[in-house]
């Protein structure tokens, strides 16, 4: 039995993650500046907004204007429901190019995670930090672990963290990455808060003006 993931938080929808290697990758991409649960439902009620299955061949060969309008019929799929569309076209084309319209080719025919790591970076709405979490989630919950993974996933692949959703499992690990999340962008907030204001200069290469006087702008 292929393993289940709990991503979206919902059956349906956690189960088409499980199962379709695409939609996991659809999901990923769309993982940012909205609630992940509401990302990661967002292959499923994509499939839905078609009327097909989500493949990278079916994606890929869409007309545009389409695709968009799935993103964007209320409630919108994203924040910004155009621009994702766009990247998900690109996400889809790439798959079929490069892998043959097996997205799960990615990680399958791999040689080791370095070579996975600069794979997934590839792939349109991945950067860095986003490939070494997708390398996680591959290699904790879906048992996908070439030689050297847990390196190349760096902090994100490491045994106990709760760091990413390659971390949740279930409606309480969610919080726990959530909470943790929350608390590490406090930190940063207050760090920052603490560090002193640079000086003001009066423009690149002239220093700035004393009280009381005006900046010589004759020069």
């Amino acid at each position: 039995m292929a393993p289940r993931l709990h991503l979206a938080q919902s059956a349906e929808a956690d189960a088409l993650l499980s199962a379709n290697p695409f939609a996991l990758l659809v999901g990923m991409v769309l993982d940012q500046q909205i609630p992940l649960e509401r990302a990661f439902a967002a292959p499923l009620e994509l499939s839905r907004r078609l009327g097909m299955e989500l493949t990278p061949a079916a994606v890929a060969a869409l007309d545009h204007d389409r695709l968009v309008a799935a993103f964007s019929a209320r409630p919108a799929l994203h924040r910004f429901p155009a621009a994702m569309a766009e990247r998900v076209g690109e996400l889809a084309g790439l798959v079929v190019e490069r892998y043959g319209g097996e997205a799960a080719a990615i990680w399958t025919t791999a040689a080791d995670g370095q070579q996975l790591l600069s794979r997934v970076r590839d792939l349109p709405g991945f950067g860095e930090q986003k490939a070494r979490i997708f390398l996680a989630l591959l290699g904790k919950q879906l048992g996908v672990r070439p030689p050297g993974w847990r390196e190349a996933a760096g902090r994100f692949g490491e045994e106990g963290s709760l760091l990413s959703v390659a971390d949740i499992v279930g409606s309480e690990s969610l919080e726990e990455v959530r909470a943790h999340k929350a608390a590490m962008k406090a930190a940063a907030k207050s760090l920052a808060a603490l560090e002193p204001e640079p000086a003001r200069t009066g423009g690149p290469g002239r220093p700035a003006a004393r009280p009381g006087k005006r900046a010589d702008t004759s020069r």
